[in-house]
């Protein structure tokens, strides 16, 4: 997931709302984008918690932990660079946005807990009573419009990336569910033979 945020980033046609927000923080106030990235997670599930009484799951504290150590790594490959020219910059874009919709899937599919934007869009949905879809793009503007006063990079690969990652995700995330499903039945099957075997030893 992080690897298609990084490609975003590189296209330099604009990012993700968050990540928006997070490029924005880092141009103003230093630190790098990853570490902005955990650090704005922190203080969502902090929101998250506190709003919903409840402490979020483990994995929503390794998604935001993880997210910002690989977003600076993959920073940091020397060949990853913004192609020159218009297309080339396109097509970044739109297989990182395909490679973040499977990686989202990929660990919603794990079912252990989701990560701090969608803790907080979560609870929130709980307490307003509003649809999600509009929650989610209440919080899309208002962190994109903070993002965008203070720097960070608003284009055309936004508006793409705002008008596609739902139908991506919603395509990977029933592939990516079968996947885990079936993986996860076939190992349950292995450790149940296995312990047959070491009843049948004993």
């Amino acid at each position: 997931m992080t690897f298609g945020i990084v490609l975003l980033i590189r296209a330099d046609l604009g990012s993700a709302p968050w990540d928006v927000l997070h490029i924005g923080l880092h141009k103003q106030l230093g630190l790098t984008v990853g570490s902005w990235t955990i650090i704005v997670g922190i203080f969502v599930l902090f929101s998250s918690a506190v709003l919903g009484k409840q402490l979020p799951k483990l994995g929503a504290f390794l998604n935001m932990l993880f997210c910002g150590i690989f977003i600076d790594m993959y920073l940091l490959i020397p060949w990853l660079k913004t192609p020159e020219t218009f297309t080339g910059q396109l097509v970044m874009l739109i297989t990182g946005v395909i490679i973040m919709a499977y990686g989202m899937a990929i660990y919603i599919s794990a079912n252990c807990g989701a990560g701090p934007r969608d803790s907080l869009m979560l609870v929130l949905m709980q307490k307003t009573k509003m649809k999600v879809e509009w929650i989610r793009f209440s919080m899309e503007i208002v962190v994109l419009f903070i993002g965008w006063l203070l720097g960070g990079p608003v284009g055309i690969g936004t508006i793409i990336f705002c008008l596609t990652i739902g139908h991506a995700t919603g395509i990977a995330l029933p592939q990516c569910q079968k996947v885990v499903k079936a993986w996860l039945e076939n190992n349950s099957m292995k450790v149940a033979k296995q312990g047959k075997s070491f009843n049948f030893i004993e």
